[in-house]
């Protein structure tokens, strides 16, 4: 490649009669051929940029007036280098470049978690995700202990305070390591080594929460629905609590099994204390929070992507922790410290408080839980009315609104039925590998429409097979 700078150019060039502007920017200018097909394939797009002629035009800094031609033995494709950028000239003759692609059409997303978010508050998010605001930056790239992530923060708690109207007395917590972690950080922060504590087993979570918690108290399981394969919630008359247990422990929602809670229990422990693992159904209709002694709950479910949990204690609660309790699961280091101890998950957390306000503008959780309703019956009218071609093996009264298992008459069929749906752009409907068959995880996020397609699907699939 030849290098010349302008001077040098202006001093070499031989005049001609009929003299042309050329206008020379402080870029590489490639005119061969090659370079004008390479300037026409579809990756030029990638720079939407105009082309170097008119780059040049529009920048009077780097442009300036050459009054002479080359001789017509230069007339050659030279490569005329000024400055490191390189922009290819566009052939004129060439056609015009393909218009961008369409975006790719989304799917109704089943999935039990990380699971569907609400389409509003993707778009808010990818339009504040280069920039947030005024702060220069992305909220990727914020400091977290800066203003600007404070502000998130802050409105983050206080509108999730305002949709489960959590009392003043109550501290609110944005954590990591998922609801598994607070299988630990629970009994570690509520009792002793020698301290009983009780479990109402309803699914797979509550049974290794129990567990984690034989590490750290004497727990027991003062009810298990194992032998009917979680299919139902006691009454919680039958259920022979220890009165001396610290605290009485359900999972709200049980994900895997789809079963919920629709009231509960209440403690006959001294302190009265009531603890709910909500991973599955937080945010999903209204809960009277002062009910309970401690509520936590994995973001990716029903507010946000996965990598936040959420924990709303009771302040009095807090400090009480075993020594060996390790610095990040000690509640008051956390409360002290504004969940800011360490670095906590920003990003994660700005997307909760995008799906707070969200829920807010739909009218709360009165109205959340109304939609939620209208969703679930729809899909449990349509299994129950296949006359067994599909079955829900839950008890009628404490099917979940969220998550829907469901099997086939005809087992055989199941592979076939996951498949065909993924087809029709409904997707993740297969079950969780310890239970089989199919789930249909309906969350906040999941819209009417994608149900009301799911079970058309549905129909048309047993028409064809039954």
């Amino acid at each position: 490649m030849l290098a010349f700078s302008p001077a040098h150019l202006l001093t070499h060039l031989s005049p001609l009669p009929t003299p042309a502007p050329i206008k020379l920017a402080t870029t590489t200018t490639t005119t061969s051929a090659a370079a004008m097909a390479a300037a026409a394939s579809p990756n030029a797009l990638l720079l939407k940029t105009p082309s170097a002629t008119a780059a040049a035009a529009a920048s009077p800094r780097t442009a300036f007036p050459v009054t002479t031609r080359l001789p017509a033995a230069a007339l050659k494709p030279i490569s005329i280098k000024c400055a490191a950028a390189t922009t290819h000239v566009q052939d004129p003759r060439a056609p015009p470049p393909p218009p961008p692609a369409a975006a790719q059409e989304r799917v109704f997303n089943f999935a039990a978690g990380p699971a569907v978010l609400p389409e509003k508050v993707l778009l808010r998010a990818q339009s504040e995700l280069y920039v947030w605001r005024e702060s220069g930056m992305s909220v990727m790239e914020m400091s977290h202990r800066g203003k600007d992530f404070t502000s998130i923060i802050q409105k983050a708690e206080a509108d999730l305070r305002t949709l489960l109207e959590i009392p003043p007395e109550y501290a609110v917590l944005f954590l990591q390591g998922g609801a598994t972690t607070q299988f630990a950080a629970i009994p570690l922060n509520l009792c002793q080594p020698d301290d009983a504590v009780d479990f109402i087993v309803t699914g797979s979570w509550g049974d290794k929460a129990f567990k984690e918690a034989q590490k750290y108290s004497k727990a027991k399981v003062v009810w298990s629905g194992k032998a009917e394969k979680y299919t139902k919630i006691p009454s919680f008359d039958d259920v022979e609590q220890n009165p001396d247990a610290k605290f009485l422990h359900i999972c709200a929602n049980e994900t895997i099994h789809g079963v919920e809670f629709k009231n509960y229990p209440v403690p006959k422990n001294k302190g009265g204390i009531l603890v709910a693992d909500m991973s599955s159904n937080f945010c999903s209709k209204p809960v009277d929070v002062s009910k309970f002694g401690v509520i936590y709950a994995g973001a990716q479910k029903n507010v946000g992507p996965s990598g936040v949990t959420i924990v709303i204690i009771r302040k009095d609660l807090i400090g009480n922790a075993q020594g060996i309790t390790p610095v990040m699961l000690d509640y008051k280091i956390q409360a002290e410290n504004a969940s800011l101890y360490n670095t906590p998950p920003c990003y994660g957390i700005y997307m909760c408080g995008l799906v707070f306000e969200d829920l807010l503008e739909q009218g709360g959780l009165k109205e959340v839980e109304k939609k939620n309703i209208k969703k679930a019956e729809l899909l449990y009218r349509t299994i129950d009315e296949s006359k067994g071609f599909y079955r829900c093996p839950v008890e009628a009264s404490v099917r979940s609104l969220m998550n829907v298992p469901f099997t086939l008459e005809k087992s055989e069929l199941e592979a076939e039925f996951i498949k065909e749906a993924a087809k029709e752009k409904m997707v993740q409907l297969k079950g969780h590998r310890s239970v089989g068959g199919m789930r249909a995880s309906i969350y906040n996020a999941m819209p009417l429409a994608g149900v009301e397609k799911l079970v058309a699907f549905m129909r048309d699939f047993q028409a064809r097979h039954a």
